[in-house]
């Protein structure tokens, strides 16, 4: 059983749901996300989403996107981001995704991307931009090298979409992660979002795929993260990713323990919340 995959079964024997805390590494520099990353696992997330910036992002809102462009500007890169997760693996068991875009991986080579990965103890990649059609010797290789692919399905798919998309993850043998559900048409931190729609297509999808399902987009709250999951706990998704509500911490932060602290109390705010119920 993979470091996802205990992390699911233990959440399920606790009766509480999962917490995944998104980052965009680099920002404001690939040292202090180390120490914010920690931080976040410290106060109670699960899962870490450790975010790749790029310059043209297509499902980040405008408030991951400044965080790419500081990160960016600051040197960050691919490579840099991985050495980064060997440094947070290091500190934490949490399990370790790597959100990225396809493109930099294209550009690092795939085979040297997944390789790497599995060295610096990342179990997972979530790759927003690659469609179901796409990218099998990528997925055999991450197989291999067992690092899951992490598939995303979004309120525009019907169900034989959501089956593709499944089903390709599925195909490469590989170890199983868990299913992104998208809450809403749109970018991270655009709007509002129906909580009570996205809680019922991720329970459908749970259903139909067997697998876990966390549901992101519009997180950004404990009482955002409760009505994504409903009141009865372990019959609609198995978690929640919140990433704009810190990324939106992090560039408030005047300094980098004003930045530490605030991430730190917002993870544990999410995390009593969540096992409120």
């Amino acid at each position: 059983m993979n470091r996802i995959e205990q992390t699911f079964a233990e959440r399920r024997a606790s009766g509480k749901p999962a917490l995944c805390a998104y980052l965009c590494m680099g920002d404001p520099s690939l040292t202090e996300s180390i120490e914010l990353a920690v931080a976040a696992a410290d106060a109670g997330a699960d899962l870490l989403e450790l975010g790749v910036p790029f310059s043209d992002p297509t499902a980040d809102g405008p408030v991951i996107a400044r965080a790419a462009l500081r990160a960016i500007h600051g040197g960050a890169t691919l490579t840099g981001v991985i050495e980064a997760a060997a440094a947070i693996r290091a500190r934490t068991a949490v399990p370790l995704v790597l959100f990225t875009y396809y493109n930099p991986i294209l550009v690092s080579g795939e085979a040297r991307v997944i390789e790497r990965a599995r060295a610096a103890g990342i179990d997972a990649l979530l790759i927003v931009d690659l469609p179901p059609e796409e990218g099998s010797e990528l997925r055999a290789a991450a197989a291999a090298a067992q690092v899951a692919i992490v598939p995303l399905v979004a309120p525009t798919s019907d169900d034989a979409r959501a089956d593709a998309i499944v089903d390709a993850a599925r195909a490469a043998g590989g170890p199983r992660g868990f299913l992104y559900y998208v809450s809403m048409t749109g970018v991270t931190g655009s709007g509002s979002v129906d909580l009570a729609a996205a809680r019922a297509h991720a329970t459908a999808l749970r259903a139909r795929s067997g697998w876990p399902v966390l549901v992101g987009f519009g997180i950004d709250g404990p009482e955002a993260a409760r009505a994504a999951l409903g009141a009865v706990r372990g019959e609609g998704p198995d978690g929640v990713v919140v990433g704009t509500a810190i990324v939106k911490r992090i560039e408030a932060g005047k300094t980098a323990e004003a930045r530490l602290a605030s991430v730190r109390d917002l993870v544990a705010s999410l995390r009593a919340g969540l096992d409120a119920g």
